[in-house]
């Protein structure tokens, strides 16, 4: 398909939307009261889940009076309605599908497509390789996302099903009935698998930034795109009860402070009930690397925004570098490093930047072999090109993760290591565009 204009990988311009009668619950403590659940039910509802540690949990089937009962409750300091945003389906993208092609682990730079990934070499992933760094089977990364097609060759006996889990109920019927058998985070979408296999691929198709890290699938987003708020939440919770060093989350929406605190409409609480999930996470030694958003937005000048999830504690922001132009499929590429037109951007929320892709290039990684968005992918071993600061952040997370394995579970010494180790592009120091650069997998590894 043609490849020119601007993809979205994620659309994280959209304000949160209510969604269904889910209401986020939080706790005065860091634990709910032990007839929680019977209270719960006692008003009509179910508990989705209570998180007894973070003082988060979800409930269902209220009504607004229930609901109000339950925020009088003792112990409980704040209820409020669930909220989703969406991950918007790529405007303009690639596939491409390859026969006969033989994994190569060992040796990435050898996968079928990767003369076309001029992102891999930007931030000199073969300088890694060269030297032995191709990740390690022991050390884990949580996707947080739509799930992973874990049966692409590319992705086959990266992920640990065992640790995987989808908080997305409707995905699961689904899943049984189109793919009987199949793990529930099998990715319904395409999006979660190119995330995935941009941090660790086999490099059968194409190659990814590592090739033996391995995938913990977190799905928190369905088939369309939509992704809860309250399955999000959870899922930072899993990542980080589960040791993880690190996830990525290429995700989230923005929306005005006002209105997600005091009196606002998205929740008197969001705000303080999203910044205690990832203050646990932080807490927990698990670094959340998050996507900045594609709508070209000054961070530092809009209007006191609240950028999910940039401006949650403890996170490394990523936005989103590529080419300006590119003399072929398999380049030369002009100005590489140029900030993507689509970026969000700003010092106060960016942390470090990583490619991206531009009107100019895609990222190319694999497609979903259960994808019902994009059923081209289930014919074969298929690639998809997309732009998106949701293809930026896996670059900068799968560095987090090769940086772990020396540091072990520390986000503020990852994400440190992270920034130090960037190429400083831009104004020297920290800029709006790059942050504190843009990453460098040999640096970052001292190598």
């Amino acid at each position: 398909m043609a490849d020119d204009g601007l993809p979205l990988g994620a659309a994280q311009n959209l304000t949160l939307m209510q969604g269904g009668d889910r209401l986020l619950v939080r706790a005065s403590g860091n634990a709910f009261p032990a007839d929680f659940a019977a209270r719960v039910a006692a008003l009509g509802g179910r508990v989705v889940f209570a998180h007894d540690g973070a003082g988060i949990g979800a409930v269902d089937g209220l009504s607004a009076a229930g609901a109000a009962q339950l925020a009088r409750l003792k112990g409980i300091a704040a209820v409020d309605l669930d909220n989703f945003t969406m991950i918007a389906p790529p405007d303009v993208f690639e596939t491409e599908m390859v026969a006969g092609a033989v994994e190569s682990p060992s040796a990435p730079n050898t996968a079928n497509f990767f003369p076309r990934q001029w992102h891999l070499r930007q931030i000199e992933a073969p300088a890694a390789w060269a030297a032995g760094r191709l990740g390690n089977a022991t050390t884990s990364i949580g996707i947080l996302d739509t799930g992973l097609g874990y049966t692409h060759p590319d992705l086959v006996g990266r992920v640990d099903l065992t640790r995987s889990r989808s908080f997305v109920a409707s995905d699961d019927a689904l899943v049984a009935s189109n793919f009987p058998g199949a793990h529930p985070i099998a990715d319904l979408n395409y999006h979660g698998t190119h995330v995935g296999a941009t941090v660790s691929s086999n490099a059968v198709a194409a190659a990814g930034v590592t090739s033996g890290t391995t995938l913990v699938g977190i799905k928190v987003c369905n088939v369309n795109g939509s992704c809860p708020t309250s399955a999000v939440l959870q899922g930072v919770l899993y990542a980080a009860d589960m040791g993880l060093p690190v996830a990525n989350m290429s995700l989230g929406g923005t929306f005005m402070r006002r209105d997600a605190s005091a009196q606002g409409g998205v929740g008197p609480s969001f705000i303080a009930t999203v910044n205690q999930v990832f203050n646990y996470a932080n807490r927990k030694g698990t670094l959340m690397v998050v996507s900045a958003g594609n709508s070209a937005i000054d961070m530092d000048h809009d209007g006191n925004g609240f950028k999910a999830y940039c401006s949650a504690p403890g996170v490394a922001c990523v936005s989103a570098t590529g080419p300006t132009a590119r003399a072929g499929t398999n380049g030369p590429w002009t100005n590489p490093d140029a900030l993507a037109s689509y970026s969000n951007y700003g010092v106060s929320s960016v942390n470090v930047a990583a490619p991206g892709g531009n009107g100019a290039s895609n990222v190319t990684a694999a497609c979903s072999s259960f994808s019902l968005q994009i059923p081209v992918c289930r014919t074969g071993t298929v690639v998809l090109g997309i732009n998106g600061t949701s293809m930026a952040s896996p670059h900068a997370a799968a560095v987090a993760a090769l940086i772990s394995e020396s540091t072990g579970n520390n986000p503020g010494l990852i994400r440190s290591r992270l920034q130090q180790s960037a190429d400083d592009l831009g104004a020297p120091g920290a800029d709006p565009q790059y942050g504190k650069g843009r990453i460098n997998v040999r640096r970052a590894l001292g190598l």
